[in-house]
């Protein structure tokens, strides 16, 4: 894992205990507070964890590893924009809008009850 995305996953684990504090107080539920965590957890893994530089290369390279000529590549990518790293996938954004809204409604209507 680089350090920008240990960085971020720390930073993220940070605020995930806040909001599951607030949720504790403002609700003394232990079930809620749990609800929490796994909402939280399953969001944390499916945004940070994954290997995002893996999963940009073309979909038959999936199977075999990062080659040293691919990590370069990255790396160079990296030097030259903050822009050009991350680029939008309409299908990726909208299919972690959908079940992302989707996780976090239904999460809101249990904790809200």
């Amino acid at each position: 894992m680089a350090q920008g995305n240990d960085a971020a996953l720390k930073s993220s684990l940070v605020w995930l205990a806040v909001i599951m504090v607030i949720v504790g107080i403002c609700t003394e539920s232990w079930k809620k507070i749990m609800a929490t965590y796994v909402v939280g957890i399953i969001g944390v893994a499916g945004l940070i964890l994954p290997d995002w530089d893996f999963f940009d290369r073309d979909f038959s390279r999936w199977t075999c590893p990062v080659t040293a000529e691919e990590r370069a590549s990255i790396l160079a990518q990296r030097q030259t924009s903050l822009l050009k790293r991350y680029r939008i996938y309409p299908v990726r954004l909208v299919a972690y809008a959908t079940i992302y809204g989707f996780a976090l409604f239904k999460w809101w209507k249990f904790v809200s009850n």
